[in-house]
C-alpha cells in the first residue's frame, strides 16, 4: 500500500468513533519466519518492530486502551529455545521502549500469571510499570503468561472463599463483582479484537471481556502488520452497528 493510499485510509477514520479498548492477538511470527527460511525465533524479533509501530499509531489516533496478547499460558509448552527467545525479546523491548512510553505519555500495565515469568523479566516489567504509572494518554497492557480460563477459575476461587468467610453475600454476585476480581479490573471491556495471520480463533484470550467486542480477522502475518492494516480494521469496526442485544431502532 502506498503512502497516498495510507493517507486516504486515515481520512476515512472517524476520530469520534474510535474503539476505546483495542485488543490484538499478534499471531504469525513463526510462519512469517518459516516463509522466509528463517528460524522461528527471528520471527518474534521482527514482530517486536510491529509492536512498536502499532503502539505509537494507537496512541497518535487517540485510542485509550491497547491490550496485546504477548505470551499465553499455553506458550510455555513451546520449545525451550523459542520460550527463551520470547523472554529475551520481552526484556529487551521493555528496556528499549521505556523512553518512548514516557515521551508519549503511555502507561504500562500487565495481566496474567506474572509470577511464572523469569525473575529478570518480572523486574524489568515492574520497573517500566512503576516509571509510567502516572502517564495518562493511553494504557498499554501486555498479556503475559495469560490464559482466560485460568483467570476465570481464579476469580471463582477468590469469590468462593469470600462467600465462605462472609465477606461477600452470594446474592450480591453479579457482573460487577466478577469484573472487580479479574486481572483486567482496571480496564474497560474490549470494543475491538484483532487477530492477525488468518486464524479465526480467540485462543483463550479475554473471554469474559470480549462479550460484546467486534471481531476482526486479517490474513496479514504479525511482522507484516503495519499502520494501514490497523486503519483498515478500525474502518471496518466503524462500519458496524453495535447493538448490545438491542434492535437497530432502539439504538438510533
Amino acid at each position: 500500500m502506498t503512502k497516498n493510499q495510507n493517507s486516504h485510509l486515515m481520512y476515512k477514520i472517524n476520530t469520534d468513533n474510535l474503539p476505546n479498548h483495542l485488543a490484538i492477538i499478534m499471531d504469525g511470527n513463526g510462519r512469517w519466519a518459516k516463509q522466509k527460511g528463517f528460524l522461528r525465533t527471528l520471527g518474534h524479533e521482527s514482530g517486536s518492530k510491529s509492536v512498536k509501530k502499532i503502539i505509537k499509531e494507537c496512541s497518535d489516533l487517540g485510542i485509550g486502551f491497547l491490550t496485546l496478547y504477548a505470551f499465553s499460558t499455553e506458550n510455555w509448552n513451546r520449545p525451550k529455545l523459542e520460550v527463551d527467545t520470547l523472554m529475551r525479546v520481552l526484556i529487551n523491548s521493555l528496556k528499549k521502549e521505556l523512553p518512548t512510553l514516557l515521551e508519549n505519555n503511555i502507561k504500562m500495565n500487565a495481566i496474567g500469571n506474572l509470577e511464572k515469568l523469569p525473575k529478570n523479566a518480572q523486574k524489568e516489567l515492574q520497573d517500566v510499570i512503576n516509571k509510567t504509572k502516572d502517564n495518562t494518554k493511553m494504557t498499554l497492557t501486555l498479556a503475559l503468561s495469560y490464559g482466560s480460563r485460568e483467570e476465570i477459575v481464579n476469580v471463582v476461587k477468590i469469590i468462593s472463599d469470600k462467600v465462605k468467610n462472609n465477606i461477600i453475600s452470594i446474592d450480591t454476585i453479579d457482573d460487577s463483582i466478577i469484573n472487580e476480581h479479574l486481572y483486567t479490573h482496571n480496564l474497560p471491556d474490549v470494543d475491538l479484537l484483532i487477530r492477525t495471520s488468518g486464524e479465526h480463533r480467540i485462543s483463550n484470550f479475554l473471554l469474559w471481556q470480549i462479550a460484546y467486542a467486534e471481531l476482526y480477522f486479517t490474513d496479514v502475518l504479525w511482522p507484516d502488520f503495519k499502520q494501514q492494516d490497523l486503519h483498515e480494521a478500525i474502518i471496518s469496526y466503524q462500519k458496524r452497528e453495535r447493538r448490545f442485544g438491542k434492535t437497530s431502532e432502539q439504538i438510533k
